[in-house]
């Protein structure tokens, strides 16, 4: 099996390509554009694997695809290059709409004439699993039941929207020429190697900082948290033995608000570091101005995916979180170095509450 992973240097795609290459005997071709979200060394062990292959470009350039395809010739693709910061795409939607809507349709129509090129077995083995976000469906109230496969599509940031338009080309390609597809949609990813403009790296930078640490509103928006490495398993899973045209949600049945969420990250480093002379790390915790058109709360029922694949999270949010904040701690240069690149342009202002595929 090869398979080709788009944004494979991203926080989720590199999630995939290690587990891949840990657990299975297929070989990966990454697809990446290595724009600033990206991180290269998030595929240190791949670097010089021999089932491994690093192509940077971008999924809108239509002569390189068609590139790839002929000389790889991938049985599978896993799309997970994407835009994907709610507040970027307040501040600047095009970015998104070129991404994830143009750059979707050029892969697509590259992959519908690879996959028609193919000749029996291989063309009915064919897989494009897409995946997307449950910010699509928009957003639950306090005593709503959790998004469910049949929920109807509510976008409310131009991020949902182009997601939302992605997964429709998805579908429609599928219905329309047959193309063997699926999608997954997941709530928020935490773990490793994740880009410092999300909630809980940024929040455990501004910690170890002593800076003050952001929260939107009162910070009683409702997440569902799901470890990268669970969300990996459970797109190798889909990707082996999904139906296609089916569409899987991926969720940890883990809700919290983001001060909940902030709070225990405090409390572990308040364990971690005692000597730490900003303890106890929850009075750095600040209420900033909230974002336009904030969704309160994110739920996902994963019943499907438990029930026809069998996928359960190996951890639970607690664990994962503890994992989490270790790492971070054993790569604290890593969070340096990222800070001091990009503070004063996105870092540092009160951005990123959400870890989005």
């Amino acid at each position: 099996m090869k398979v080709l992973v788009t944004g494979g240097c991203g926080f989720i795609g590199s999630a995939l390509v290690r587990r891949i290459l840990r657990t299975t005997d297929w070989s990966v071709v990454t697809l990446d554009k290595l724009g600033y979200a990206a991180e290269p060394r998030a595929l240190e062990e791949a670097r010089d694997h021999p089932r491994h292959r690093l192509v940077v470009g971008d999924i809108g350039d239509g002569a390189l695809l068609r590139r790839v395809f002929a000389e790889h010739r991938p049985q599978a693709v896993v799309h997970l290059a994407a835009e994907s910061h709610v507040d970027r795409s307040i501040d600047g939607p095009e970015a998104f709409l070129a991404t994830n809507v143009v750059g979707t349709f050029r892969l697509l129509e590259t992959t519908l004439d690879h996959w028609r090129r193919l000749v029996e077995p291989e063309r009915g083995r064919f897989r494009f699993h897409h995946v997307s976000t449950d910010e699509v469906f928009g957003a639950l109230g306090p005593d709503d039941p959790p998004f469910r496969e049949s929920t109807a599509y509510d976008p409310r940031s131009p991020y949902a929207a182009s997601k939302a338009a992605s997964d429709h080309l998805v579908r429609a390609w599928g219905h329309t020429y047959g193309l063997p597809v699926l999608v997954s949609h997941a709530s928020n990813n935490y773990g490793p190697w994740q880009f410092p403009e999300k909630l809980i790296p940024l929040a455990l930078a501004k910690a170890l900082a002593g800076e003050p640490i952001p929260l939107y509103g009162r910070g009683d928006q409702v997440r569902d948290w799901l470890h990268v490495e669970d969300h990996a398993a459970a797109l190798l899973e889909i990707l082996r033995r999904g139906r296609p045209g089916a569409t899987y949600l991926v969720g940890a049945r883990a809700e919290r608000t983001n001060l909940e969420l902030v709070r225990t990250l405090c409390a572990i480093l308040d364990e971690l570091l005692p000597d730490s002379p900003h303890r106890p790390h929850a009075r750095l915790v600040t209420f900033v101005a909230d974002r336009p058109g904030h969704d309160r709360r994110y739920a996902i029922d994963p019943s499907r995916l438990e029930g026809e694949l069998g996928w359960r999270p190996a951890r639970t949010l607690e664990e994962g979180l503890r994992a989490t904040v270790r790492w971070y701690l054993d790569h604290r240069a890593w969070l340096a170095e990222l800070r001091a690149r990009y503070d004063g342009r996105r870092l540092g202002l009160g951005r990123g509450a959400e870890g989005r595929p």
